[in-house]
């Protein structure tokens, strides 16, 4: 059985960092493709960062790039995210995500196979 485990959300002023980690167990994890995607309130789930072997490296949705960094412990199967100067609009709650196939991208949500519970991450002004 796949699990994912977040940790490391909570509450932050603007400017401030933060950083997220994900445990995962139940698959093959170096094989995978893992990523993180957010949802905030009355929003849709979006696509954040991930790992993508066809790329040959990471990918960033626009709104983070520069400011958030994706990396991978594969020893430890975990996941990170570590974001840096967040803002306001980062609020949101944020996942783990795990595709459906080894080697296969996870830039959209209908990618996805496996989900972690979510972890809150609220940025004050």
């Amino acid at each position: 059985q796949v699990q994912l485990v977040e940790s490391g959300g909570g509450l932050v002023q603007a400017g401030g960092s933060l950083k997220l980690s994900c445990a995962v167990s139940g698959l093959t994890f170096w094989n995978y493709d893992m990523g993180w995607f957010r949802q905030a309130p009355g929003k849709e789930r979006e696509f954040v960062a991930g790992f993508s072997w066809s790329a040959g490296g990471t990918l960033y949705a626009d709104s983070v790039k520069g400011r958030f960094t994706i990396s991978r412990d594969n020893a430890k199967n975990t996941l990170y995210l570590q974001m840096n100067s967040l803002k306001p609009d980062d609020t949101a709650v944020y996942y783990c995500a795990a595709p459906r196939a080894p080697f296969r991208g996870a830039t959209t949500v209908t990618d996805i196979g496996n989900w972690g519970q979510g972890t809150q991450v609220s940025v004050s002004s």
